[in-house]
C-alpha cells in the first residue's frame, strides 16, 4: 500500500491505512476517531488500558498509520487540535491569575475597547464601498452564521430587512441542511453575506464553497485573512475578536453588523419612509404608554423600575399618569 500523502490529518492517515490494519489496530482507530480530543492528552499506557490492548499494540498502531512511534502520533492529534485547545489554555491561565469580578468585568471592556479601534482602523475604505454596493444590488441577501455569529448575523439580517426586500437569516433550528437546501437555487445575481469568528464551523466553510461555486458574490465578515472563510470571498471586512475568557469575542463582528447596515441604510434614499412604516406597523404591539415614549411633559410619569431608587423617588414625586391622554388637572375640584 503506498503510504499517506505529506501533511495528511490523523483521521485522513486512518482513513487511508484502515482496510489493511489488524482487528486490534482497527480498535485503536475506531477509539481515536471517536474521542480524538482525549486520545491527543492521553499517554500510551493509558490508551491501550481503555482499548482493552496491549502497549505493544499501541505502539505499533501509531507506526501503522506511518508515524515513528506514539510519541510523533500523539503530537500530530495535538496539532490537529491546537487551534481548538488555544482558547482551553489560554482560559486556564488567566483564571490562575486572581482577581474580583469587578475587575473583570472592567478588563472585558477595555479589551472590547482596543477590539473595536483595531477593528475600525482596520477598515478598508474600498471593501465597505463594495460591501454596501453588493447588498444594494442584488437580487436576494441570504446570510450565514452559526454558533456564538448567528447572533450578530440575526442582527445583521433584522437591519438590512428594514431598507430592502428579500434578506433571508440561514441559521435555523434546521441547522446548516436547510441552508445548503435553500443555496442550491443561488444564482450570480445573489449575496450570500458569511458571518465567522474562531472557533469555525466546518459546516460554514462548506456552504461558503457552495455559495462561491454557484458564482454568487460572497461577502465575509470574519477576523482576518487568515480565516477558512477569507479565501473563499469576493469581499472581505475583517474584525479583532481577540477575548481572554473565550474563543473569540462576539462584539466587534456584532458592531461591523450594525456599521455595514447603517451604512446600506444612509445609501438606500427610502430610509425615512421605511421607518416611518416599521412605526406605523409595530406600534400597535408596543406596551401601553410606552409606545409614545419618551413622553414630552417633564412632570409625566416615568416607567416603574422596582430595582431603582431614583426611579422609586421620581415615582413618588411625579404627577399620576393619565392614560386618556388628556393633562393632570393642576387645580382639581375637591
Amino acid at each position: 500500500m503506498s503510504p499517506p500523502p505529506d501533511g495528511a490529518s490523523v483521521a485522513q492517515r486512518i482513513a487511508h491505512s484502515f482496510p489493511n490494519l489488524s482487528q486490534s489496530h482497527r480498535e485503536v482507530a475506531r477509539y481515536v476517531l471517536d474521542h480524538p480530543l482525549k486520545a491527543a492528552t492521553l499517554p500510551v499506557a493509558e490508551l491501550a488500558d481503555l482499548v482493552g490492548v496491549s502497549v505493544a499494540t499501541a505502539n505499533r498502531f501509531a507506526r501503522a498509520l506511518g508515524f515513528d512511534g506514539y510519541a510523533q502520533f500523539r503530537a500530530a492529534l495535538v496539532l490537529g487540535f491546537e487551534g481548538a485547545l488555544a482558547p482551553v489554555e489560554k482560559l486556564r491561565g488567566n483564571l490562575e491569575q486572581p482577581a474580583d469580578p469587578a475587575s473583570v468585568i472592567d478588563a472585558t471592556f477595555a479589551a472590547i475597547a482596543r477590539n473595536l479601534e483595531a477593528t475600525r482602523a482596520g477598515l478598508d475604505a474600498g471593501a465597505c464601498e463594495q460591501a454596501v454596493a453588493a447588498i444594494q444590488a442584488a437580487r436576494r441577501v441570504y446570510i450565514v452564521g452559526f454558533g456564538s455569529s448567528s447572533w450578530p448575523a440575526g442582527l445583521l439580517a433584522r437591519n438590512l430587512d428594514l431598507t430592502r426586500q428579500d434578506v433571508s437569516l440561514l441559521a435555523t433550528i434546521e441547522g446548516p441542511a436547510f441552508a445548503a437546501r435553500v443555496l442550491r437555487r443561488l444564482t450570480a445575481d445573489d449575496l450570500v453575506i458569511v458571518l465567522a469568528t474562531p472557533r469555525y464551523f466546518a459546516d460554514t466553510v462548506r456552504l461558503a464553497d457552495q455559495a462561491r461555486e454557484s458564482g454568487a458574490t460572497v461577502l465575509a465578515l470574519t477576523d482576518g485573512p487568515h480565516s477558512p472563510i477569507a479565501a473563499r470571498a469576493t469581499i472581505t471586512l475583517g474584525v479583532r475578536t481577540d477575548s481572554r475568557y473565550f474563543a473569540a469575542s462576539d462584539a466587534s463582528l456584532a458592531a461591523l453588523a450594525e456599521a455595514l447596515s447603517s451604512a446600506v441604510a444612509h445609501g438606500s434614499g427610502g430610509l425615512v419612509a421605511a421607518a416611518t412604516q416599521l412605526t406605523e406597523s409595530v406600534l400597535p404591539w408596543l406596551d401601553g404608554d410606552y409606545a409614545a415614549w419618551p413622553l414630552r411633559s417633564s412632570s409625566a410619569a416615568r416607567p416603574h423600575d422596582s430595582g431603582s431608587a431614583a426611579w422609586a423617588h421620581d415615582s413618588a414625586t411625579a404627577a399620576p399618569p393619565c392614560h386618556d391622554g388628556a393633562a393632570p388637572d393642576p387645580d382639581p375640584e375637591p
